[in-house]
Order: structure tokens, then C-alpha cells, then sequence
């Protein structure tokens, strides 16, 4: 490979709330045991270099004043999802700029809902959108995805057309691919998925942040693509910051087709006069969308492959009592660990600190809508993924 994957990089002091925080209340690391990272979306590698080769560029110049995002900026945006996605026409008029994807989630719910409103939202659900829709006086309306025979998480069409119909939902949050169960979704998914919002006429925000971090064997497919209706009624939401670990930059985007949706979510955008670019941020994302950074990205892809398909193999093989569905998409597992705990009579905290405990920093699933649910996060070098593996063998699914 031409990039560094292995290499152990020490965080320590260097902003990173993955390595200096552990996110369950009275859980400690023993002494002796290193803290391995495996919670929050925040991968351990080194970014791509020509991001910090832009950054550092653009900070040789003294002035850092008012700006315009850069035609640089759109056609680098035009050129990634023409090559990486197959998207043709994209225009500057229809990318706009978002502090964020849940800032849009915030702006497109104040643009097209009321408060007290419901929306339907898939589950197990990103805590994000629960956070976004909690927050700003949304109800919350769940259709679960179901696991068929083979354990692939699927969603289940009746149930999302009865509760947007019972419910009177115009407003709708899909995510694409899957947060937290890893899904990639099929392009004939996508479409009966879109087929149901459009007869309950429902503004759709595609969360399509994970759409870069496909495993190999599997595509995107962007939702607005499947149809005419599909492009008119979606805003879709996308950022360089999974790919490529940019999160402490900001710097999100939408696309949206439908002049009616985008003036209206423009002008909501506005109101707070905080949903603004940083110029370092814009030249990240020109550093990042370089033919370089796609190469950096298709070898990450391979990188989080293996370790996805060594944590499946391993968990499968010794956590008896542990199920998960394969990961297709992202670069974090969901464990349903109701088997193991209800076989040694523990409690999920009990496990989750057991874990914590001899380092391995794993997360509360259950926020995600699912009870004994842990998420792990796979973006490590190899070598610290067998070791969490290792040690959660040896010390707590004994």
C-alpha cells in the first residue's frame, strides 16, 4: 500500500475525545491495560497527506478574512460524486454548505415540520437523530429494520406506509448507508423505500455521510438517483469528515435538485447566522476530493474490510451468546449481546465495564434503540483490533 495504516499514532493532547474519554459512568481502565479507542465515529489513522498539504499551503498566507467557498470548492464536490458515484449533471447551485449533517437534520425540521410533529425514523437509529428531533420538539416514530434468515437488516415496508399514514408523517430521515447496523442498501431497497414516501408525500433528508465507506464488495447508490420523484423530494447530506476523519474541521454539504426545498432550507439555514465555512475547512475538502485522496480512500476501504471481516469471523467463533450482522458499509459493529448476558446473568452495564475495564472502549448501544445492544468501532490499525479482540477474550467472554 502506498499509505501508513499501521502505524499506532499517539493521540494524547492532541484534541481527541476518543482517546481521553471513556463514555460509560463509573467505568475505569485498569492499570496495566492501554486504552484502545473503539467508541466514537473517529478513525486512528492518518488522514489523507494532500489534506494537510492544502491546509498548511493556505496558512503560509497572513490575512484569514470574509471569503466565498472557492469554484474549487464545487467543481472538486462535482468531480467526487461524478467519479465515486456515478452522479452527471451536479451543478454549484444545487451543493450548498452545512456546519453539519444534523445542522441540516435541524434546519430542513424547522423548514418543513412543526413542533409536535412526528417523523419516521428507522431503527435501531443513529442517537444523533434522536438527539436533532428530541431537541427540537419532533416526535419520534420508529419502524424497525428487521434481520431476515441470513441476518441482513432489512427494512419492512408495510410497517413504514401504516405508521407514516396513521401518524399523518410528512417528514422523513433515511440513512444511507445504515447507522449503526452497516447496511448498504440495494438499489431496488432504496426505491421502495422512496415508492412509499412518495405516495404519503414526505420531504426525505438522506444521511449519506457513511457513502465513501463501503466495504469492498458492496456500492452506494445515492437515494436521489433511483428515481425523478426520488431528485425532487430529497435533500441529501454528505461531508468529507467520516471519510477522511475531518470531524474537528466542520464542514458538511447537501445536495438538493428541488428549488422549493432548497430556498426553503437555505433561508432556514441563515436564521441562526452561525452556518458558515471555514476557509480551512474548504481547502481540507479540495485537499481531500484529489485523485490522491481517492486512492488513500480505496486502500482504507481495503484496510477496514479486513478488520470487519477478522471481528465478525472472531466474534462468531469464541463470544458465544454474542450475534451481529455483517457489516456492509462503515467501519463499526452493533452486537446484540441478550445471549451472552442473560446465559451468565449479568447486566449490559456489567459487560460494558468488564470491557472497559481492560481497555477496550466500546459503546452503549443502547441509545440506538436496541436493549442490549454494544457498537465498536473498527477504524484501528490491525494490530489493535486483534488485540481488543484478544482481551475481551481472554478477560471478559470467559
Amino acid at each position: 500500500m502506498k499509505y501508513d495504516f499501521t502505524t499506532v499514532m499517539d493521540r494524547k493532547g492532541k484534541d481527541a475525545i476518543a482517546v481521553e474519554v471513556i463514555p460509560f459512568a463509573d467505568a475505569a481502565v485498569r492499570e496495566g491495560f492501554s486504552r484502545l479507542p473503539m467508541w466514537v465515529a473517529d478513525m486512528n489513522f492518518a488522514t489523507a497527506p494532500t489534506i494537510q498539504d492544502h491546509i498548511i499551503e493556505r496558512t503560509k498566507h497572513p490575512a484569514f478574512g470574509y471569503f466565498d467557498p472557492s469554484d474549487a470548492y464545487y467543481d472538486s464536490i462535482i468531480r467526487w460524486h461524478r467519479e465515486r458515484n456515478g452522479v452527471t449533471g451536479l451543478t454549484k447551485a444545487e451543493i450548498g454548505y452545512e456546519n453539519g449533517v444534523l445542522g441540516c437534520v435541524s434546519s430542513a425540521l424547522q423548514a418543513f415540520s412543526a413542533p409536535g410533529e412526528p417523523v419516521l425514523v428507522h431503527a435501531p437509529t443513529y442517537i444523533g437523530f434522536t438527539g436533532v428531533l428530541e431537541g427540537n420538539g419532533r416526535r419520534i416514530v420508529l419502524s424497525d429494520l428487521r434481520q431476515d434468515a441470513d441476518g441482513i437488516w432489512r427494512m419492512d415496508y408495510e410497517d413504514m406506509d401504516r405508521k407514516i399514514r396513521e401518524n399523518h408523517i410528512h417528514f422523513a430521515i433515511f440513512c444511507s448507508p445504515h447507522n449503526p447496523t452497516g447496511r448498504v442498501w440495494e438499489r431496488g431497497e432504496i426505491e421502495a423505500a422512496m415508492e412509499v414516501y412518495r405516495r404519503n408525500d414526505c420531504v426525505v433528508v438522506s444521511d449519506e455521510i457513511w457513502s465513501d465507506l463501503t466495504l469492498e464488495g458492496y456500492r452506494h447508490i445515492p437515494t436521489q438517483s433511483v428515481s425523478e420523484d426520488a431528485r425532487r423530494r430529497t435533500i441529501a447530506v454528505y461531508a468529507p469528515s467520516k471519510t477522511f476523519n475531518l470531524a474537528g474541521l466542520i464542514g458538511s454539504y447537501h445536495i438538493v435538485y428541488d428549488p422549493y426545498l432548497r430556498d426553503r432550507l437555505r433561508k432556514q439555514s441563515s436564521l441562526s447566522h452561525y452556518n458558515s465555512m471555514n476557509v480551512l475547512s474548504m481547502h481540507a475538502l479540495v485537499g481531500a476530493y484529489r485523485p490522491e485522496g481517492q486512492q488513500w480512500l480505496d486502500e482504507l476501504r481495503s484496510v477496514l474490510t479486513g478488520n470487519v471481516d477478522y471481528a465478525y469471523q472472531y466474534i462468531r467463533e469464541h463470544f458465544e451468546g454474542v450475534t451481529l450482522a455483517k457489516p456492509q458499509g462503515t467501519y463499526m459493529l452493533y452486537l446484540d449481546c441478550q445471549g451472552w448476558c442473560e446465559k451468565k446473568g449479568i447486566s449490559l452495564d456489567e459487560l460494558i465495564r468488564a470491557g472497559i475495564a481492560v481497555g477496550v472502549i466500546w459503546q452503549d448501544g443502547r441509545p440506538f434503540n436496541r436493549p442490549y445492544a454494544i457498537r465498536m468501532n473498527l477504524a484501528l490499525p490491525h494490530a489493535l483490533v486483534r488485540e481488543a479482540f484478544e482481551r475481551l477474550q481472554k478477560y471478559v467472554f470467559v
